[in-house]
């Protein structure tokens, strides 16, 4: 059964091989009616001053800015057949009118009709088909006439013909075209010129005239290419004739680098070199949209537009990258690749196939390799394929299965006589015997599958399970056991995680970053510089590939691929971006496969065919810039509107939602463009990088505001910030008028409340006064009471005082009059014998110091601290002196005195003097007076 099945299979794959044809092309972009809104026929193609591409499509005007098409329908509802960018202006051609588009302040083209404001009679059913320029004059051609229109003056002129005029070029400063019948015309001074009326030329229409090495060619329609010499028509005789024989030429496009590219009306486009050599032909089947190709433009990045019959295809010839693509033989997904005596092989899941290198063969298919290829190695000049049925060594490009284990990952060489591989269940030894290979064993004591394995010196193994991670084997002497096995604890494990040998440095890498391996530590450690290759962010896979011949080790992210370079000054590599769109060399993820096939070509496997890359001819743009496009204001419940461009508008406050539009007319897309905004007045900082072109600001503060954006393709931004500057004026419960009524009302209201509390502080203070009063008047009042209670006491104290006063001198009354009764009574009873007991007694009396001390007392009462002052401030002072002291206060005479010490005058005079004396009193002084102003 299995020999059938695959002697059916051989037969089935050689009978495919008979019908398979392939080629590499650039990649194709196409454009549907659906992505640019109009209808399927686009018979023109131009590009402006700003790389804006415009299309005269069956429904209008295209334009194209590299993010947004934009259909501008034609005025009078019919098919436009040309358009031609000249400066500013945009010029097309349709139905009995043709004029030129200008921007406005909104970004969006407005018609002039030339044919209106000339008042151009044209023919009926007459139609613009083709617009040249040449010197300041532009050239309208319809089947009928030609249009002369000066730019300066606008003069219009017309040149009509008997014939069909089939085509107009401008070439090499001349003007030239094509009237059936009669032949090719030149216009000199206005005029048309017969140049030559060759039966060729007269008959047959022409596609497209170009000058080359100084000669005329042309291009028919039918009849392939001829040239004019020495007056004489001749055929241009090249490789491509067979093909010009059995298809209509009805475009043609003549290249910068000299090239030609030729559109049929049914089997796509035909690229030619200089000689006329067929370098492509590219049709629906390899990527176009349609095989009619109406018309052919090249745009100033060299790259090439194709107007169909049903969509728009943009392609470039000199582009870096070139697929394989094959409608006939699907290949499958590729997992490997390698150059084998001077064979392209190629391992994918549907087998393993091969082709002449730099050959237009088609690939053929290996027998005995149907299934899933994993690897293929060159090893001592012999071709190792590593496969899903086990492992085959390639000879004479048939397939010997010589180790018949399920699942050979990759194969491994130890020594001259001895490989390992890598199995689904382990690792397993095969040995060389007579120059054949064959299987010995299998290395006992680990049976995890095997796909990353490194063999190091004292028989160690380091095997990578991107669901286990490392593990750390030594073998023994024979390789038929694990002795030792160690599962590496330093590293995290993770899906597509890859194990590799780069430059004798052992390395693995995962989602967290590459880890490089120390022989010192035994442990693996982070570096920083093989990380940047997988940025976590742009992860895909961790799968590294080092290429032995360049020495460079690849990665693969969202943006493109990475890779490190040699460095050419010192031991550090350098870090190189190649920014391209995954979906251009998406494959199966975690197997992603990149070879070198020579100088700075690469091949890099894909899920259906393959991708080639140049590094020589990648080319970042290094000048680019980034317009606004577009700019939409949107109000509550109203329709959208749009916006002028011009800087310093003012909104109004309900119309704070603004969308703005932009864009880069990069229209390669193998490079992601990617846009970076802010918003100044609104925030400060630029936005992250996105892909979008857009950006919508909803309901935005009144203020001044700064709209900047800016690209980035490649890493490279835009040589300039596109900006926009804006208003949003206040709302209406803010206007100035109103701000100051509400200025006004604030102050009223300030003033009001100042009075009122100025009214009310009074009333309060008022209130507080009377409180105060009636507090003061409660506390006078208390007070006089104290006051009267105090001047009580001291009437009291003073009664008091002064009724002890009375009964003292009631009691010294009585006492001289007890001494009266007493002299009385001695002298009636006659008993004294002498006077001198009666002086005697009357002595003791008058010597009783009680009466002092009565005095004393009553001084003190009326003049208190009298005594003590004069005490303190003469200290000498005898109590006699302080008596007389007391005397002199009541300003008593020295004769009043006399009686009240018992003395005489004169010695009251002698105590005065004294007195004087003590208290140093100065001669002119009033002793008196003195003492009454203590």
């Amino acid at each position: 059964m299995n020999r059938f099945k695959n002697t059916f299979l051989f037969f089935f794959f050689l009978f495919t091989i008979q019908l398979f044809h392939a080629q590499e092309i650039p990649p194709i972009q196409n454009f549907t009616t659906e992505d640019y809104g109009a209808e399927n026929q686009n018979w023109s193609i131009s590009q402006s001053e700003n790389k804006y591409i415009y299309v005269a499509n069956n429904k209008g005007l295209l334009e194209y800015n590299g993010a947004n098409w934009q259909l501008y329908s034609t005025p009078n509802e019919t098919i436009m057949r040309s358009v031609k960018c000249i400066g500013d202006k945009i010029f097309s051609g349709f139905y009995r009118d043709f004029g030129y588009w200008q921007k406005n302040d909104f970004g969006f083209l407005e018609f002039t009709s030339i044919v209106n404001t000339k008042n151009i009679e044209m023919l009926e059913d007459e139609q613009i088909w083709e617009i040249v320029e040449l010197d300041g004059w532009v050239l309208f051609k319809s089947l009928q006439n030609i249009y002369i229109y000066n730019l300066k003056t606008s003069a219009i002129k017309t040149i009509r013909a008997n014939n069909l005029i089939a085509k107009i070029v401008a070439v090499n400063g001349f003007i030239y075209f094509q009237e059936l019948g009669k032949g090719l015309f030149k216009i000199e001074n206005g005029e048309p010129e017969l140049i030559s009326d060759a039966t060729i030329l007269q008959n047959n229409r022409l596609t497209e005239i170009f000058l080359k090495d100084q000669k005329l060619f042309f291009i028919t329609q039918k009849k392939g290419l001829f040239f004019l010499e020495d007056q004489k028509i001749k055929k241009w005789n090249i490789p491509a004739d067979k093909f010009l024989d059995t298809n209509i030429i009805y475009s043609a496009k003549l290249l910068k680098d000299n090239k030609l590219v030729l559109g049929s009306v049914s089997s796509g486009i035909l690229y030619l070199n200089e000689k006329g050599e067929i370098e492509s032909q590219i049709n629906q089947n390899l990527g176009l949209s349609n095989n009619t190709v109406l018309s052919i433009f090249e745009d100033v990045d060299s790259n090439i537009w194709l107007g169909l019959d049903n969509g728009i295809s943009f392609l470039n010839f000199k582009s870096p990258f070139k697929l394989f693509v094959n409608q006939d033989l699907f290949l499958g997904t590729i997992y490997t690749s390698t150059l084998f005596k001077d064979n392209l092989y190629l391992g994918t899941n549907q087998g393993l196939f091969y082709k002449k290198y730099n050959s237009k063969e088609d690939f053929k298919f290996v027998d005995n390799t149907q299934g899933q290829v994993w690897s293929l190695k060159i090893i001592d000049n012999k071709l190792f394929c590593g496969h899903d049925s086990g492992t085959f060594i390639i000879k004479e490009n048939k397939a010997e299965l010589i180790v018949d284990v399920q699942g050979t990952w990759d194969i491994k060489k130890l020594n001259d006589s001895t490989l390992i591989q890598g199995n689904y269940d382990g690792l397993y030894v095969l040995k060389r015997k007579d120059n054949n290979w064959s299987l010995k064993n299998k290395i006992e004591g680990f049976e995890n599958s095997s796909r990353y394995f490194l063999l190091l010196e004292e028989n160690r193994i380091f095997v990578n399970h991107e669901y286990k991670g490392i593990f750390k084997l030594k073998i023994n002497e024979s390789y038929t056991s694990v002795i030792e096995n160690i599962k590496d604890s330093t590293i995290q494990k993770g899906i597509h995680s890859s194990l590799i040998q780069h430059k004798n440095e052992i390395l693995y890498a995962s989602k967290k970053g590459v880890f490089k391996y120390s022989k010192n530590s035994n442990d693996f450690m982070l570096d920083t510089l093989y990380s940047k290759l997988i940025p976590e962010d742009d992860f895909i896979t961790a799968k590294l590939i080092s290429n032995s011949s360049t020495n460079k080790l690849w990665s693969f992210t969202k943006k493109g691929f990475r890779y490190l370079n040699p460095g050419q000054f010192s031991n550090k590599p350098s870090l190189e971006l190649i920014p391209l769109r995954n979906t251009l060399f998406k494959g199966a993820s975690g197997f992603e496969n990149i070879l070198h096939l020579e100088k700075e070509k690469y091949l890099v496997g894909a899920t259906n065919g393959y991708v080639t890359l140049d590094l020589s001819l990648f080319l970042i743009p290094k000048s680019f810039k980034v317009d606004i496009a577009r700019i939409y204001n949107y109000q509550l419940d109203q329709p959208l509107k749009n916006v002028s461009l011009k800087n310093k508008l003012n909104f109004k406050n309900e119309e704070n939602s603004i969308e703005f539009f932009y864009s880069v007319p990069n229209f390669t897309k193998s490079s992601n463009i990617l846009y970076q905004y802010k918003l100044e007045g609104y925030n400060s900082k630029w936005s992250d990088f996105s892909s979008s072109n857009f950006v919508l600001f909803e309901n935005l503060p009144f203020g001044n505001y700064n709209f900047k954006v800016r690209a980035s393709i490649g890493g490279v931004l835009s040589e300039n910030i596109a900006e926009f500057q804006f208003k949003i004026e206040k709302p209406w419960y803010l206007s100035t008028l109103l701000l100051i009524i509400y200025l006004l009302f604030f102050l009223t209201i300030i003033y009001v409340w100042q009075k009122l509390s100025k009214r009310h502080y009074i009333k309060q203070q008022e209130k507080l006064l009377e409180k105060a009063q009636k507090e003061l008047e409660l506390k006078e009042l208390e007070t006089s009471q104290k006051i009267i209670k105090l001047n009580n006491d001291k009437l009291r104290n003073d009664i008091e005082s002064k009724s002890r006063e009375l009964a003292t001198s009631t009691m010294s009354i009585i006492k001289k009059n007890e001494f009266l009764n007493t002299i009385k009574k001695e002298l009636l009873e006659g008993k004294m014998q002498s006077i001198d007991k009666v002086v005697k007694i009357i002595d003791k009396n008058i010597t009783n110091t009680d009466d002092w001390k009565m005095f004393q007392e009553a001084f003190n009462n009326a003049d208190k601290k009298f005594l003590k002052k004069m005490k303190s401030k003469h200290p000498d002072l005898t109590p006699n002196d302080l008596r007389l002291c007391a005397y002199l206060r009541l300003n008593l005479s020295s004769k009043e005195i006399a009686p009240l010490l018992n003395i005489s005058p004169r010695s009251v005079e002698v105590k005065r003097y004294r007195l004087r004396k003590k208290i140093n009193l100065e001669h002119d002084a009033n002793l008196t007076n003195y003492i009454l102003e203590i």
